[in-house]
This record gives structure tokens, C-alpha cells and sequence, in this order.
């Protein structure tokens, strides 16, 4: 728990290495706040209270999808196209973009969960059988009071509480990694976004297990030199029958396939890099021989550019 009364410290509270954002009271009145945040790896929730009209602005993306569950208090993000007003009943989700400012009207008081955008799009890469990446333009409001909305508060209050000091869940990781997965999942089944309608068809057929084999063969050689002769092959059929299968089960080729897979690892290496790493290194270890064909395809894909990952 953190509580303060300073601008800046409440800077420091809310900032993270990559995504700072700017606090000041406005009129230079007397603030205050109090905040617990907790953290469950891809996962961390907050608990937080604040007096005063504070004015903040976060001036880089975030890598989290910031989901408000506020119970007094109102807080207006402002965006270029729409402002987006966090009060209670209705819940707020945000994708981490950077605004033009914000303003919170205290007394306010939330909960607020922070789930990182890899494990939403690795959930609905695991929900819809095929990579997905990027945005997933998820609306920013959702009911608090319906059946969703209120199991949605229960598991953020269930994991802030397991969290706290020598809480139960600091003990089972298992049951912890359930609670986070949850969470997730009941956002992208009950709140609107790009791919709730392919959500809601009915699931398609397994892929075949040539595709299956062929997946297998290029995680086992991620980081290894192979040809798309070396994947049919691997998955005992021509050429020709392994691209038409992974673009009738996978909506993409096999070598662009492998790439994003490269992409992805390259992306937690630079995450997880110490100082001793550079760029060009995560790069030549995934195969991309190209450093500067390696940043734009990066940037494209996440939104930023790789240098900036490592210094983060």
C-alpha cells in the first residue's frame, strides 16, 4: 500500500519503465491517495482511492489492457475521437493507448485490473485455433451489474484479497494462474470486439493432423534454419497440400506462420533481456538476418520499436 499526497510520487505509483504517465493537481489543490497494486505475473490488480481533482496523462502505450471496476467517483479519459467516462455500475476498459488527458473527480475509489495484451491475444489465438495480434478494439464499456459484470468484480476482489500479504493464492500458483485465466477469458466471451462474432460461430473442424505435425516440427526448430520442404516433410505431405491446409485451418502460410512465432519469441526475449543483450542479437537468435526489415516488422506487429522494448 502507497499513500501520499504528493503529485510526483503518485507519478512514480501509476508509471510504468515503458509507459510513464504525468500527475498534477488541478489549481494546484490538496490531493490524496491511497493504492495497493499487486501483481500475479501477466496479471496485477490494484486497489485504489483518491481524493481531490487530479489530472494525469499516460504518454506512451501501454503493454496492458487496463480494465476499471470503479464503486465511487468518476474519471473521464480523453480521447481524440470520444471521451471515455469511467463511473459506477459500468466498467471500463482501455487498451493502453496514450490520451490526451484524464481527470479523476475524487472521492474516487476503484478496482482495476492490468492483464498483459499477450495474454489476451494468446487466449483468443487459443479460443479461435489461429494467430491473432495487435489491437482487438474492444469496446470500453460493459454492465456492472449484469451476471458477467458482477463475476468479473468477484474475481478481481477474490485475487486482490489472495494476493494481500501471505493471502492464499501467494501459495498456489495453480489455482492463482486459474484465477488470472478466468478473468481473461470472461472479458473476451462478454464484452464486444473485434472477433466476439467469430466468437460466437460455431467452433470449425480440428485441423488436420498434417498441420498439426507441421506446427509441432517448427516449435521444435523455432530458432533453427528450416525450409518449407523441411516442414512438408516433417508433416508427410508435398508442399502444395501443407499450404492448403494451413491456409483453409490457419487463414495464413506456413512460413508466415513460423515468422510470427519467431516474431513472438524474439519479442519475450527483449522483454525478459538483461543489459547485456542487444537488438541485433535477439534478432540474428530467431533467424531475422535483416536488422532493419526486423524493426519495421516488429514495429508493425507490436506497435513500437524493438530498442524501445529493451530499454523499457
Amino acid at each position: 500500500m502507497v499513500s501520499g499526497t504528493d503529485p510526483d510520487e503518485l507519478s512514480e505509483v501509476l508509471s510504468t519503465p515503458g509507459s510513464p504517465i504525468k500527475v498534477a493537481a488541478l489549481n494546484n489543490s490538496p490531493i490524496r491517495f491511497h493504492c495497493n497494486f499487486l501483481s500475479a505475473g501477466a496479471v496485477r490488480v490494484a486497489d485504489c482511492a483518491y481524493e481531490g481533482t487530479i489530472a494525469l496523462k499516460r504518454e506512451a502505450p501501454s503493454e496492458k489492457m487496463i480494465i476499471f471496476l470503479p464503486k465511487q467517483g468518476n474519471l473521464i479519459f480523453n480521447y481524440p475521437r470520444k471521451p471515455i467516462e469511467s463511473v459506477p455500475g459500468r466498467g471500463t476498459i482501455l487498451e493502453g493507448d496514450p490520451t490526451t488527458g484524464t481527470l479523476l473527480f475524487g472521492p474516487r475509489r476503484h478496482l482495476a485490473l492490468f492483464i498483459d495484451k499477450a495474454k489476451i491475444t494468446g487466449h483468443l489465438s487459443h479460443m479461435l485455433d489461429r494467430t491473432i495480434s495487435g489491437k482487438i478494439d474492444i469496446h470500453p464499456y460493459f454492465d456492472m451489474t449484469s451476471d458477467a459484470g458482477l463475476a468479473l468484480v468477484h474475481l478481481a476482489e477474490q485475487l486482490h484479497r489472495g494476493l494481500c500479504k501471505d493471502g492464499p493464492l501467494r501459495q498456489s500458483p495453480l489455482a492463482l494462474a486459474s484465477f488470472c485465466d478466468a478473468a481473461t477469458y470472461l472479458i473476451l466471451e462478454n464484452c464486444q470486439h473485434r472477433y466476439s462474432n467469430e466468437l460466437g460461430r460455431p467452433a470449425p473442424a480440428p485441423a488436420p493432423r498434417h498441420v498439426k505435425w507441421a506446427i509441432d516440427f517448427m516449435h521444435e526448430h523455432i530458432a533453427a534454419p528450416i525450409s518449407l520442404d523441411d516442414i512438408a516433410i516433417a508433416a508427410k505431405v508435398s508442399v502444395r497440400t501443407l499450404q492448403q491446409g494451413f491456409r483453409q485451418f490457419r487463414n495464413t502460410s506456413p512460413m508466415t506462420y513460423l515468422q510470427e512465432m519467431r516474431m513472438t519469441a524474439a519479442h519475450h526475449d527483449l522483454l525478459s533481456s538483461d543489459t547485456k543483450q542487444t537488438v541485433a542479437d535477439v534478432a540474428a537468435k530467431w533467424g531475422f538476418s535483416h536488422l532493419g526489415r526486423f524493426a519495421a516488422e516488429y514495429k508493425k506487429r507490436f506497435g513500437y520499436l524493438p530498442s524501445q522494448t529493451l530499454k523499457a
